[in-house]
């Protein structure tokens, strides 16, 4: 017997079969994932993982599935080859190379899933929808758990069941690694290590205007007010606070003036310019604009009772709606995300932008923006990982003002 003969033969690489999906009710609107892994030899499914995306579009919850999907292969084993199955046109071409990516909130996305694993390694088909029902009801069940309020976790790992069946030598540990993996994978709120920086929201409420301290509607549809004195102070002792930090890395504010103005002075102190995004604005309040709740509550109160009870009720004379604030601040956030991932924001804004960027965080319910009290020129600080994950990291600061 020669060498050649007795060497033994290479063991060939593993390989899996990652099926992905996303789905969005309203696009955008309350948006989940789900992504299963097979094992290619023997359809086996090895992990489940989904998770509840708040409000997103469409497009973000399918790359969000495809991103899982990839983590959690990689999970199970760093070397394997996969075959990426999806029922989205736009996601296979795109990271097939053959269509290219336009839109912004895709760019990071499509990136990161890109470095996963090695080039070569993933491959994309495209499958009809009715192929792809195993993806398509985990992510439903996150849509699902997220409008209870909760968070998606698998009732039984599918895993644990395909170890307890899988017999032969050495099948239980690989089986019982898989195990592992998958209850590291599908637990919801953790995520992989090898995700990068952050990108950073620092949300600056702006400083009092002559109408803060009355507690009066003021969104953007009404009398636009300056900062107060007051207000102009407040702004200098945060921009201060900021400066000795030392971590703002660029602005963007409201195109309102009390924002612009209160941006404009911390600008000034960190030597940034102020970039403006519409996204930020107010609430529009519509003929609540410069009352007080009271005034509401005596002239409107069948109208304010509505809008406490329901995020879809507008303000009296055509304001704008929680629900629709909700949609306006997701859409912002996923824009400011992907233009800058991995560096550290400020965002001046108001009240119901704030507590919106907060509420969606933390996967709250919409009742839960009367719950939380935001005081003028305070801090919060939402983190946001490329795995789509936020961390709510400061809130209602305003030490900086004593």
């Amino acid at each position: 017997m020669n060498d050649q003969a007795a060497r033994p033969a290479a063991r060939p690489a593993r390989e899996f079969v990652v099926e992905a999906d996303g789905g969005s009710r309203g696009n955008p609107g309350p948006a989940g994932y789900g992504a299963v892994v097979l094992d290619a030899a023997t359809g086996e499914t090895l992990v489940e993982t989904a998770e509840y995306l708040g409000v997103v579009t469409n497009n973000v919850a399918e790359y969000r599935g495809l991103l899982a999907g990839l983590r959690a292969a990689k999970e199970l084993d760093p070397d394997a080859g996969v075959r990426v199955r999806m029922d989205s046109k736009l996601v296979v071409e795109q990271m097939s190379g053959r269509w290219k990516i336009k839109h912004p909130d895709m760019k990071p996305l499509a990136a990161e899933a890109a470095r996963v694993f090695p080039p070569g390694r993933v491959t994309y088909e495209w499958i009809p929808r009715a192929d792809n029902k195993h993806a398509d009801r985990l992510a439903n069940e996150a849509m699902d758990a997220g409008a209870r309020g909760e968070q998606w976790s698998p009732s039984e790992s599918t895993a644990e069941l395909d170890a307890a069946a899988t017999g032969g030598v050495g099948s239980r540990a690989a089986a019982d690694t898989d195990v592992r993996a998958a209850k590291a994978v599908a637990s919801p709120g953790w995520g992989p290590p090898d995700m990068g920086a952050p990108a950073t929201f620092v949300l600056l409420r702006h400083g009092e205007t002559p109408l803060t301290p009355q507690k009066r509607f003021s969104g953007s549809g009404g009398s636009d007010p300056s900062l107060s004195a007051v207000g102009r102070e407040q702004a200098e002792k945060v921009a201060a606070s900021l400066a000795r930090r030392g971590t703002i890395e660029a602005i963007v504010a409201s195109p309102l003036a009390r924002t612009r103005e209160t941006a404009g002075i911390v600008a000034a102190r960190l030597g940034l310019e102020v970039a403006i995004e519409e996204g930020l604005r107010e609430t529009d309040f519509g003929a609540w604009e410069g009352l007080t709740f009271g005034e509401v509550r005596e002239r409107y109160p069948d109208d304010l009772d509505a809008w406490l009870g329901s995020p879809d009720a507008e303000p009296t004379g055509g304001g704008e709606s929680f629900a629709a604030t909700g949609a306006r601040i997701a859409a912002t956030r996923d824009k400011l995300v992907a233009a800058y991932a991995g560096r550290t924001v400020l965002l001046v804004s108001h009240v119901t932008p704030i507590k919106t960027f907060l509420q969606l965080a933390l996967g709250a319910p919409p009742e839960s923006l009367f719950r939380m009290e935001l005081s003028a020129a305070s801090l919060s600080a939402v983190a946001y990982y490329a795995d789509g994950g936020a961390s709510v990291r400061l809130f209602n600061e305003t030490s900086h003002l004593r």
